[in-house]
Formats: C-alpha cells, sequence, structure tokens
C-alpha cells in the first residue's frame, strides 16, 4: 500500500501547478488523507514518518500558500512539526469550525476526502494564522495538566458516591480507588513542577506569570500548558482565544448587547478563579471591579472583565520579558 501511495504521490507531483497551492489534509491514527487546490487531486498515505517526508519531497518546489490540519490530539503532531521544520505555513483548526463550513458549503455528507477537500477551503477562505508547533516540553505539560484535570474530576466522583454508599464492600473499594487517584495526581503534579523548573523557557514565563496577583500553582500550570500562544498573539487575540473577549450581539433593533464567546474553557475557568483572588487580595483589581459594578455592570460582567484584563496582563508582561509591579514602568 505505502509503494502504491508513493506512486500516486509522484503522478501528483507531474500534474499539480506549481503557484498558488492550497492543501487540507485529514489526519487520523493511520493514514493522511490530502486534497490539492487549484488541481483538484486527492490521495492517501500513510500517518509514519517516511510519508510525511514524501509528501514534503513532493511540495517542495510548489508555492504553497497554507496546509491546513484538523487537531486530532498527538496524530497530527508529526505532520505538523516536519512541515513547519520544512518552512511550510501549516495551520492546525478546531475540527468543529471546519464542521460548521461544510455544513454551511453543503458538504451533509462525511468522509475522509470531503474533509481534506473541506480543509483547503478553510485554508483559502478563512486563512488561519499557522504558529509554529509548541515545544515537546509544552505538549508533555499539555498532556499531564489535562489528565490531572481529569484525575481531579474523577475524585469529585469518586467522592460524591462515597457520600451515598451505605455498603461496606463499596465503600472500601472506592475508598482504595480514590487512595489510589489521589497519589496518581500526587505523581502527575510532582512531574509538571519538575518541567516546569528545568526548562529555562517555561521558568521563566512561569516566574512572570506567578508575579500577577491572584494566579496560584493551578492557575500557572493552566496558563502555561494551555495558552502558549502567549507573546505569539496581540492583546485581543489573546482575550478572543481565551473566550472573555466581549462580541457584539446586535440584532434589528436590540442594540449594544455584548458577550463572551468560544475560547478555551478550561483556561476561562481557571480565569475566573484567579480573578476572584486578584479582586480579593489586589486594591487594583478590587477598585477596577468596585467602578464597573458600580456604573452599572452586572457581578459577572466586571469579573470577566477582570479576567480580559488578567490575560492581557499576562500577554504585555511575557511580551516585554518583566514581572509584575504595582506602578507600570
Amino acid at each position: 500500500m505505502g509503494s502504491e501511495c508513493r506512486k500516486q504521490g509522484k503522478e501528483v507531483s507531474e500534474r499539480i501547478p506549481m503557484e498558488n497551492v492550497y492543501i487540507g489534509i485529514d489526519v487520523s491514527k493511520s493514514w493522511l488523507d490530502v486534497y490539492i487546490h487549484p488541481a483538484g487531486l486527492e490521495f492517501r498515505v500513510t500517518n509514519d514518518r517516511p510519508n510525511v517526508g514524501g509528501l514534503i519531497r513532493q511540495i517542495t518546489d510548489w508555492a504553497v500558500e497554507l496546509i491546513v490540519v484538523e487537531a486530532t490530539g498527538k496524530w497530527h503532531r508529526r505532520v505538523q512539526r516536519c512541515l513547519h521544520e520544512a518552512r511550510h505555513r501549516i495551520a492546525v483548526v478546531n475540527p468543529y469550525r471546519s464542521r460548521e463550513l461544510a455544513d454551511a458549503l453543503g458538504f451533509l455528507a462525511k468522509t475522509d476526502t470531503i474533509d481534506a477537500r473541506v480543509l483547503t477551503l478553510f485554508a483559502m477562505h478563512v486563512g488561519p494564522r499557522p504558529p509554529p508547533p509548541p515545544s515537546a516540553e509544552i505538549e508533555a505539560l499539555k498532556e499531564l495538566v489535562a489528565a490531572r484535570r481529569e484525575g481531579l474530576r474523577e475524585v469529585t466522583a469518586l467522592k460524591n458516591r462515597l457520600s451515598v454508599t451505605g455498603h461496606q464492600l463499596c465503600v472500601r473499594q472506592l475508598q482504595v480507588r480514590l487512595n489510589l487517584l489521589q497519589r496518581h495526581l500526587k505523581a502527575l503534579e510532582k512531574e509538571i513542577r519538575a518541567i516546569i523548573t528545568t526548562n529555562p523557557m517555561i521558568t521563566k514565563r512561569a516566574a512572570i506569570i506567578s508575579s500577577i496577583p491572584g494566579v496560584g500553582p493551578v492557575s500557572l500550570m493552566t496558563l502555561i500548558a494551555g495558552l502558549d500562544e502567549l507573546k505569539a498573539c496581540p492583546r485581543t487575540q489573546i482575550a478572543a482565544l481565551t473566550g472573555v473577549a466581549p462580541m457584539n450581539w446586535d440584532s434589528g433593533q436590540m442594540r449594544g448587547r455584548r458577550l463572551i464567546k468560544g475560547g478555551k474553557a478550561h483556561v476561562r475557568a481557571v480565569l475566573y478563579m484567579t480573578a476572584v483572588a486578584a479582586v480579593r487580595s489586589n486594591s487594583g483589581y478590587k477598585a477596577f471591579y468596585k467602578r464597573l459594578t458600580e456604573n452599572g455592570k452586572k457581578l459577572k460582567v466586571a469579573l470577566t472583565a477582570d479576567m480580559r484584563k488578567i490575560v492581557i496582563l499576562a500577554n504585555t508582561l511575557i511580551n516585554e520579558d518583566r514581572m509584575w509591579s504595582p506602578t507600570p514602568p
């Protein structure tokens, strides 16, 4: 199968136009389904390093404007990193967004080939930003922090079950599982701290973020792992990525309403607790929150404004490579 794919890829390379090329790649555990515009060509290769290298060699001489792949956990990382290292512009997009585009364009069926074609259209018409792939340490942090987050949910579920369980055998079994899970969480937290303290770039970033009022250990690890776009985005984009940017919601006679939408929910959740702590412990955030509420803003709207202020501040401090201080320079 691999030789057939490479042979097909050779035929594709002989027929492809050289300029204004857009490529969509639908990624799965075993396969990469590739669609090339404007030639309308499609082919499939196995998702392994030799075939990713073959794909790169095929497109070396083409003027590729943008390559788009869907986020598929660890399965898209190899092709993203390899194409980036080959100096191609490659963007990773949320599958939900590309599926919405498919629905809007009338692609009601769903196959790997259709998905690859839609990703090509997404590249052409949306033009997502192609940031560099995260470092291996950041990728490891993402997995560890996600595992810790899921572990905490399991702990809560087990404690809830313990509170309503009366049979002693069930109680003992639940307690054993709870104790084991708590040991696992301690091991995860130890590994997270080890990565943060041993990588110079991450250590520096952690020191800057932790200097912001209200940022505790959980907020720190979540912001570092879940918001690696810090420094790479302007302030408005970083607020939107977090899901705390006010969006217009006007229609007909209705004017003036604003809401927050999208973004990274797990990052927004820890930002909420960070904002609560900041309002309680820092006079500046407290005064800002009080001013908004006294001007008629609802409590959660004012707190969201503090969340937005914190994430923009973190982005600014990292860009300027300095710690937070009560009196800005």
